[in-house]
């Protein structure tokens, strides 16, 4: 069966687009909304987010964790922001190679902001036989599509969820 290499989805958040993208390209961040992803380590973390910028994030399946080589390959303010995978291992990103990329956008719509979020397949020289039998083995089952699939919708409604939440008001 030939395999799914891109697929996203969408929400509408009712929240300044500017700022919903402010916390997205933050990878340190991203573990507050995604199932999988326990956040990240920038290598200059006091550096505004921009195309170059090389971070490890931080990941967890069950009782497996494992760290990726991440760098952002766009970051174009309010707009999108988008960071490819080229490296994996249990404590240190050490196997190289295309992983994937993972994209967000972010369009001004019905009074709030459409978050798209993508993610694409990049390991284009594996034969879909062997993909598809690895990705059912780490996946408990599915491919890479459909369980990415899942983790959008569910990165994507924690996601609207936090950024429509009043703030907190600091304890006085």
């Amino acid at each position: 069966m030939p395999r799914t290499f891109t697929v996203s989805d969408s929400i509408l958040i009712y929240a300044d687009r500017a700022a919903i993208y402010r916390q997205v390209s933050q990878p340190a961040l991203m573990g507050r909304w995604s199932p999988e992803n326990r956040g990240a380590t920038v290598r200059e973390p006091r550096e505004h987010t921009r195309v170059g910028l090389v971070f490890d994030g931080h990941n967890k399946r069950g009782a497996v964790r494992w760290t990726t080589r991440c760098t952002v390959t766009a970051a174009d303010e309010g707009r999108l922001f988008r960071f490819r995978v080229h490296a994996i291992g249990l404590k240190r990103p050490r196997l190289r190679g295309p992983i994937a990329t993972w994209e967000y956008r972010f369009e001004e719509a019905e009074g709030g902001t459409r978050v798209t979020e993508t993610w694409t397949d990049d390991r284009r020289k594996w034969p879909d036989f062997a993909a598809n039998a690895f990705d059912r083995i780490v996946t408990r089952g599915h491919t890479f599509a459909d369980f990415q699939r899942q983790n959008i919708r569910t990165t994507l409604r924690n996601l609207k969820a936090a950024m429509e939440s009043p703030p907190h008001s600091p304890e006085t």
